[in-house]
Protein backbone atom coordinates (compact mmCIF):
# COMPACT_ATOMS: atom_id res chain seq x y z
CA UNK A 1 0.00 0.00 0.00
CA UNK A 2 1.31 3.43 -0.88
CA UNK A 3 0.33 6.36 1.29
CA UNK A 4 0.03 9.80 -0.32
CA UNK A 5 -0.32 12.90 1.80
CA UNK A 6 -2.04 16.19 1.03
CA UNK A 7 0.40 19.03 0.33
CA UNK A 8 -0.94 20.85 3.39
CA UNK A 9 0.23 18.02 5.68
CA UNK A 10 3.93 18.13 6.65
CA UNK A 11 6.05 16.17 4.18
CA UNK A 12 7.84 12.90 5.07
CA UNK A 13 11.09 14.76 5.47
CA UNK A 14 9.66 17.01 8.17
CA UNK A 15 7.28 14.66 9.91
CA UNK A 16 7.28 10.97 9.00
CA UNK A 17 11.01 10.67 9.38
CA UNK A 18 10.69 11.75 13.01
CA UNK A 19 8.34 8.82 13.66
CA UNK A 20 9.70 6.30 11.12
CA UNK A 21 10.41 3.70 13.77
CA UNK A 22 6.69 3.53 14.58
CA UNK A 23 5.27 3.17 11.08
CA UNK A 24 6.66 -0.21 9.81
CA UNK A 25 4.88 -2.08 12.61
CA UNK A 26 1.52 -0.44 11.95
CA UNK A 27 -1.11 -1.79 9.51
CA UNK A 28 -2.46 0.69 6.91
CA UNK A 29 -5.54 1.81 8.89
CA UNK A 30 -3.36 2.38 11.92
CA UNK A 31 -1.19 4.70 9.85
CA UNK A 32 -4.26 6.74 8.96
CA UNK A 33 -5.38 6.83 12.57
CA UNK A 34 -1.90 7.91 13.54
CA UNK A 35 -1.98 10.74 11.01
CA UNK A 36 -5.45 11.79 12.08
CA UNK A 37 -4.32 11.83 15.70
CA UNK A 38 -1.28 13.96 14.93
CA UNK A 39 -2.82 16.30 12.33
CA UNK A 40 -6.58 16.35 12.98
CA UNK A 41 -7.08 20.03 12.10
CA UNK A 42 -5.26 19.81 8.79
CA UNK A 43 -7.00 16.64 7.69
CA UNK A 44 -10.36 18.07 8.70
CA UNK A 45 -9.54 21.22 6.73
CA UNK A 46 -8.84 19.11 3.64
CA UNK A 47 -12.13 17.23 4.09
CA UNK A 48 -13.95 20.57 4.41
CA UNK A 49 -12.32 21.86 1.24
CA UNK A 50 -13.18 18.74 -0.72
CA UNK A 51 -16.76 18.89 0.58
CA UNK A 52 -17.06 22.56 -0.40
CA UNK A 53 -15.81 21.85 -3.92
CA UNK A 54 -18.21 18.93 -4.26
CA UNK A 55 -21.13 20.99 -2.97
CA UNK A 56 -20.32 23.81 -5.39
CA UNK A 57 -20.25 21.33 -8.26
CA UNK A 58 -23.64 20.01 -7.25
CA UNK A 59 -25.06 23.53 -7.08
CA UNK A 60 -23.67 24.31 -10.52
CA UNK A 61 -25.11 21.10 -11.94
CA UNK A 62 -28.60 21.91 -10.64
CA UNK A 63 -28.85 25.21 -12.54
CA UNK A 64 -31.31 24.95 -15.42
CA UNK A 65 -30.38 27.25 -18.30
CA UNK A 66 -33.05 28.47 -20.71
CA UNK A 67 -31.98 29.97 -24.07
CA UNK A 68 -33.86 33.06 -25.26
CA UNK A 69 -33.17 35.88 -27.74
CA UNK A 70 -32.58 39.51 -26.88
CA UNK A 71 -35.45 41.69 -28.07
CA UNK A 72 -33.95 45.06 -27.09
CA UNK A 73 -30.59 46.54 -26.13
CA UNK A 74 -30.89 50.33 -25.94
CA UNK A 75 -29.28 53.14 -23.91
CA UNK A 76 -31.22 54.06 -20.77
CA UNK A 77 -28.84 56.71 -19.40
CA UNK A 78 -25.10 57.28 -19.32
CA UNK A 79 -23.47 53.83 -18.76
CA UNK A 80 -26.93 52.21 -18.34
CA UNK A 81 -28.83 50.08 -20.85
CA UNK A 82 -32.34 48.75 -21.24
CA UNK A 83 -32.05 45.02 -22.00
CA UNK A 84 -35.13 42.94 -22.85
CA UNK A 85 -35.28 39.17 -23.37
CA UNK A 86 -38.04 37.45 -25.35
CA UNK A 87 -39.63 34.63 -23.32
CA UNK A 88 -42.44 33.79 -25.75
CA UNK A 89 -41.00 30.28 -26.11
CA UNK A 90 -40.34 29.92 -22.37
CA UNK A 91 -43.69 30.45 -20.59
CA UNK A 92 -42.62 28.47 -17.51
CA UNK A 93 -39.66 30.77 -16.92
CA UNK A 94 -41.85 33.84 -17.45
CA UNK A 95 -44.42 32.53 -14.96
CA UNK A 96 -41.74 31.91 -12.31
CA UNK A 97 -41.35 35.67 -11.79
CA UNK A 98 -43.93 36.26 -9.06
CA UNK A 99 -42.65 39.17 -6.96
CA UNK A 100 -40.80 42.45 -7.50
CA UNK A 101 -37.19 42.29 -6.38
CA UNK A 102 -36.43 38.82 -7.73
CA UNK A 103 -33.36 38.19 -9.86
CA UNK A 104 -31.66 35.57 -12.02
CA UNK A 105 -28.37 34.63 -13.63
CA UNK A 106 -27.78 35.45 -17.28
CA UNK A 107 -25.07 33.98 -19.51
CA UNK A 108 -23.86 35.52 -22.75
CA UNK A 109 -21.95 33.76 -25.57
CA UNK A 110 -18.23 33.23 -24.94
CA UNK A 111 -18.32 34.75 -21.43
CA UNK A 112 -16.55 32.76 -18.70
CA UNK A 113 -19.30 33.08 -16.09
CA UNK A 114 -22.87 34.34 -15.66
CA UNK A 115 -23.98 37.69 -14.28
CA UNK A 116 -26.66 38.24 -11.62
CA UNK A 117 -29.36 40.68 -12.73
CA UNK A 118 -32.42 42.01 -10.93
CA UNK A 119 -35.56 41.91 -13.04
CA UNK A 120 -36.71 45.48 -13.71
CA UNK A 121 -40.09 44.70 -15.24
CA UNK A 122 -43.09 43.82 -13.06
CA UNK A 123 -44.24 40.17 -12.98
CA UNK A 124 -47.43 41.04 -14.87
CA UNK A 125 -45.34 42.08 -17.89
CA UNK A 126 -43.78 38.63 -18.11
CA UNK A 127 -47.16 36.93 -18.01
CA UNK A 128 -48.82 39.38 -20.43
CA UNK A 129 -46.07 39.90 -23.01
CA UNK A 130 -43.57 37.12 -22.35
CA UNK A 131 -40.61 39.38 -21.64
CA UNK A 132 -38.07 40.11 -18.91
CA UNK A 133 -36.62 43.61 -18.82
CA UNK A 134 -33.38 44.58 -17.10
CA UNK A 135 -31.47 47.77 -16.36
CA UNK A 136 -27.80 46.93 -16.83
CA UNK A 137 -24.81 49.05 -15.87
CA UNK A 138 -22.02 48.68 -18.41
CA UNK A 139 -18.80 48.39 -16.43
CA UNK A 140 -15.60 48.25 -18.55
CA UNK A 141 -14.18 44.72 -18.67
CA UNK A 142 -17.27 43.11 -17.16
CA UNK A 143 -19.77 40.59 -18.49
CA UNK A 144 -22.36 43.37 -18.27
CA UNK A 145 -20.34 45.35 -20.81
CA UNK A 146 -20.42 42.36 -23.17
CA UNK A 147 -24.18 42.03 -22.70
CA UNK A 148 -24.78 45.73 -23.40
CA UNK A 149 -22.80 45.39 -26.64
CA UNK A 150 -24.88 42.53 -28.05
CA UNK A 151 -27.42 42.92 -30.85
CA UNK A 152 -31.12 42.23 -30.95
CA UNK A 153 -31.70 38.54 -31.70
CA UNK A 154 -28.57 37.29 -29.94
CA UNK A 155 -29.43 34.23 -27.86
CA UNK A 156 -28.52 34.37 -24.18
CA UNK A 157 -29.19 31.86 -21.41
CA UNK A 158 -31.02 32.50 -18.16
CA UNK A 159 -31.28 30.55 -14.94
CA UNK A 160 -34.49 30.04 -13.05
CA UNK A 161 -35.77 33.10 -11.16
CA UNK A 162 -34.25 33.39 -7.68
CA UNK A 163 -34.90 35.16 -4.40
CA UNK A 164 -37.95 36.08 -2.37
CA UNK A 165 -38.08 39.65 -3.64
CA UNK A 166 -39.71 42.46 -1.64
CA UNK A 167 -42.24 40.98 0.76
CA UNK A 168 -44.73 43.84 0.75
CA UNK A 169 -47.10 41.88 2.98
CA UNK A 170 -44.88 43.18 5.81
CA UNK A 171 -46.14 46.73 5.15
CA UNK A 172 -49.82 45.91 4.55
CA UNK A 173 -52.57 46.92 4.95
CA UNK A 174 -51.89 50.42 3.55
CA UNK A 175 -54.08 52.14 6.12
CA UNK A 176 -51.90 50.70 8.90
CA UNK A 177 -48.58 51.51 7.19
CA UNK A 178 -49.40 54.90 5.75
CA UNK A 179 -45.79 56.01 5.33
CA UNK A 180 -43.36 54.16 3.05
CA UNK A 181 -39.89 55.45 2.18
CA UNK A 182 -38.18 53.97 -0.87
CA UNK A 183 -34.44 54.29 -1.49
CA UNK A 184 -32.42 53.49 -4.61
CA UNK A 185 -29.00 54.39 -5.98
CA UNK A 186 -27.70 53.89 -9.52
CA UNK A 187 -28.86 50.68 -11.17
CA UNK A 188 -30.49 49.76 -7.85
CA UNK A 189 -33.56 51.49 -9.26
CA UNK A 190 -34.10 48.38 -11.40
CA UNK A 191 -36.03 46.21 -8.87
CA UNK A 192 -37.62 49.38 -7.44
CA UNK A 193 -39.18 50.00 -10.83
CA UNK A 194 -40.60 46.47 -10.68
CA UNK A 195 -42.03 47.23 -7.24
CA UNK A 196 -43.61 50.53 -8.25
CA UNK A 197 -45.13 49.16 -11.43
CA UNK A 198 -46.34 46.01 -9.69
CA UNK A 199 -48.35 48.24 -7.37
CA UNK A 200 -48.30 48.19 -3.57
CA UNK A 201 -51.30 50.46 -2.87
CA UNK A 202 -49.21 53.64 -2.88
CA UNK A 203 -52.25 55.80 -3.63
CA UNK A 204 -53.94 54.48 -0.47
CA UNK A 205 -51.06 55.66 1.75
CA UNK A 206 -50.56 59.21 2.95
CA UNK A 207 -46.80 59.53 2.36
CA UNK A 208 -44.81 57.44 -0.14
CA UNK A 209 -41.45 58.90 -1.15
CA UNK A 210 -38.76 57.62 -3.49
CA UNK A 211 -35.24 58.92 -2.78
CA UNK A 212 -33.34 58.13 -5.96
CA UNK A 213 -29.61 58.85 -6.04
CA UNK A 214 -27.36 59.24 -9.08
CA UNK A 215 -24.21 61.14 -9.95
CA UNK A 216 -26.10 63.53 -12.23
CA UNK A 217 -29.24 63.66 -14.36
CA UNK A 218 -27.40 62.07 -17.27
CA UNK A 219 -26.92 58.94 -15.14
CA UNK A 220 -30.48 58.79 -13.86
CA UNK A 221 -32.57 56.13 -15.65
CA UNK A 222 -36.36 55.98 -15.99
CA UNK A 223 -36.93 59.73 -15.95
CA UNK A 224 -39.54 59.15 -18.66
CA UNK A 225 -41.50 57.07 -16.13
CA UNK A 226 -41.49 59.60 -13.30
CA UNK A 227 -44.82 61.15 -14.30
CA UNK A 228 -46.57 57.76 -14.23
CA UNK A 229 -44.94 56.86 -10.93
CA UNK A 230 -46.06 60.13 -9.40
CA UNK A 231 -49.62 59.55 -10.65
CA UNK A 232 -49.61 56.24 -8.77
CA UNK A 233 -49.11 58.12 -5.49
CA UNK A 234 -45.32 58.35 -5.17
CA UNK A 235 -43.36 61.55 -4.51
CA UNK A 236 -39.99 61.35 -6.27
CA UNK A 237 -36.97 63.01 -4.66
CA UNK A 238 -33.97 62.92 -7.05
CA UNK A 239 -30.66 63.25 -5.22
CA UNK A 240 -27.55 64.12 -7.26
CA UNK A 241 -24.08 63.60 -5.80
CA UNK A 242 -22.30 65.67 -8.49
CA UNK A 243 -24.91 68.02 -9.99
CA UNK A 244 -24.17 70.84 -12.38
CA UNK A 245 -24.56 74.47 -11.36
CA UNK A 246 -28.19 74.73 -12.49
CA UNK A 247 -29.45 71.97 -10.16
CA UNK A 248 -31.74 73.24 -7.39
CA UNK A 249 -32.93 69.93 -5.94
CA UNK A 250 -31.41 67.65 -3.29
CA UNK A 251 -27.68 67.04 -3.60
CA UNK A 252 -25.11 64.87 -1.86
CA UNK A 253 -25.88 61.33 -0.73
CA UNK A 254 -29.32 59.77 -0.42
CA UNK A 255 -28.96 59.10 3.31
CA UNK A 256 -28.02 62.74 3.97
CA UNK A 257 -30.94 64.02 1.91
CA UNK A 258 -33.29 61.73 3.80
CA UNK A 259 -31.95 62.93 7.16
CA UNK A 260 -32.73 66.51 6.16
CA UNK A 261 -36.31 65.81 5.06
CA UNK A 262 -37.46 62.56 6.70
CA UNK A 263 -40.31 63.78 8.99
CA UNK A 264 -41.20 60.41 10.56
CA UNK A 265 -44.38 61.22 12.46
CA UNK A 266 -45.25 57.68 13.52
CA UNK A 267 -42.49 55.04 13.29
CA UNK A 268 -44.96 52.24 14.09
CA UNK A 269 -46.86 52.99 10.87
CA UNK A 270 -43.72 53.43 8.74
CA UNK A 271 -42.14 51.00 6.30
CA UNK A 272 -39.22 51.23 3.88
CA UNK A 273 -37.80 49.56 0.78
CA UNK A 274 -34.07 49.74 -0.04
CA UNK A 275 -31.86 48.77 -2.97
CA UNK A 276 -28.47 50.12 -3.94
CA UNK A 277 -25.02 50.78 -2.55
CA UNK A 278 -24.17 48.92 0.64
CA UNK A 279 -23.18 52.07 2.53
CA UNK A 280 -26.48 53.72 1.67
CA UNK A 281 -28.60 50.73 2.72
CA UNK A 282 -26.70 50.30 5.98
CA UNK A 283 -26.85 53.97 6.94
CA UNK A 284 -30.50 54.40 6.00
CA UNK A 285 -31.36 51.27 7.99
CA UNK A 286 -29.54 52.72 11.02
CA UNK A 287 -31.37 56.03 10.68
CA UNK A 288 -34.77 54.36 10.43
CA UNK A 289 -34.28 51.94 13.33
CA UNK A 290 -32.86 54.71 15.52
CA UNK A 291 -36.10 56.59 14.94
CA UNK A 292 -38.16 53.57 15.98
CA UNK A 293 -39.01 51.93 12.65
CA UNK A 294 -39.17 48.16 13.07
CA UNK A 295 -36.40 46.32 11.22
CA UNK A 296 -38.87 43.80 9.80
CA UNK A 297 -40.66 46.68 8.05
CA UNK A 298 -37.45 47.59 6.17
CA UNK A 299 -37.60 45.51 3.01
CA UNK A 300 -34.63 44.38 0.93
CA UNK A 301 -34.49 41.93 -1.95
CA UNK A 302 -31.64 39.77 -0.63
Amino acid sequence: MSLSLSPSIPSSSSCLRLHAHFIPSLPPMSILRCLTHRFPCRLNLQRHRFASVAAAAVRQDTTVWTPAPLSEVEPAAESLFHVSVDLSDSPDLAASHTRAGQYLQLRVPDAPKPSFLAIASPPKLASARGVFEFLVKSVPGSIAEILCGLKKGTVVEMSQVMGNGFDTSQIDPPEKYATVFIFATGSGISPIRSLIESGFSAAERSDVRLYYGARNLQRMAYQDRFKDWESSGITIVPVLSQPDGSWTGESGYVQAAFTRTKQITNPLSTGAVLCGQKQMTEEVTSILTADGVSSDKILKNF
